[in-house]
């Protein structure tokens, strides 16, 4: 649901017009696919509509909506926020995250511990599954290395994965400094997609 009270068309539902590519022959079927895919996807629609950078800003308010994470006053670090769809829903702090300054610099800029971290980064896809899903928890280890240092008692974060296997060792440490870890993929995210979301409530304390 839209910060105005209205919920983006589902895909398929009916009275949704059908975009059609003309001209595919210069461009490859890959760039066709997802042209076709970006203009008959509702939440590209809605996200342009209420001024959103991207879709993924409804993958957070739909996280938000699931597990109350966003609250006035609460101090929020967006991890890898580009194109910025879920600063413009959350908040907006920027710094590399493999600086060993960063928490600290992080928590000077917020005066403070932070309420909740967001994670919603990904690498470059390789096309190779097995890769891309390495690389990813490799981001998410990184993002929970930050977190662990800049979250208050209490505090939640919420990371992306894909499915794959390897984040055994990321969910252990998660459920170690954490009280409760839920798995959530919102219907903002695409059903063909491997990705995930990890969220992570009532931070145990720093280590």
């Amino acid at each position: 649901m839209a910060r105005d009270g209205s919920r983006p068309p589902g895909p398929g539902r009916r009275g949704s017009a059908v975009v059609k590519v003309r001209g595919t022959r210069r461009r490859k079927a890959s760039s066709t696919q997802w042209l076709l895919r970006q203009l008959n996807d509702p939440y590209v629609a809605e996200a342009r509509r209420l001024g959103y950078r991207s879709r993924a800003a409804f993958k957070l308010i739909e996280l938000d909506e699931r597990f109350r994470l966003l609250r006035p006053g609460r101090r929020v670090v967006d991890l890898g926020c580009a194109p910025g769809g879920w600063t413009q829903v959350a908040a907006l702090l920027s710094a590399d995250i493999r600086d060993p300054g960063t928490p600290a610099a992080l928590t000077a800029e917020l005066g403070g511990l932070a309420d909740i971290v967001l994670s919603d980064m990904a690498p470059p896809a390789t096309g190779h599954a097995a890769t891309d899903h390495l690389r990813i928890v490799a981001l998410a280890e990184d993002a929970f290395t930050v977190a662990s240092q800049i979250l208050k008692p209490g505090g939640a974060f919420v990371v992306k994965v894909f499915q794959g296997g390897a984040e055994g060792t990321l969910l252990a440490a998660l459920k170690h400094d954490f009280v409760e870890l839920r798995h959530a993929k919102p219907p903002a995210s695409r059903s063909e997609s491997a990705e995930t979301y990890v969220v992570a409530t009532g931070f145990r304390g720093g280590r």
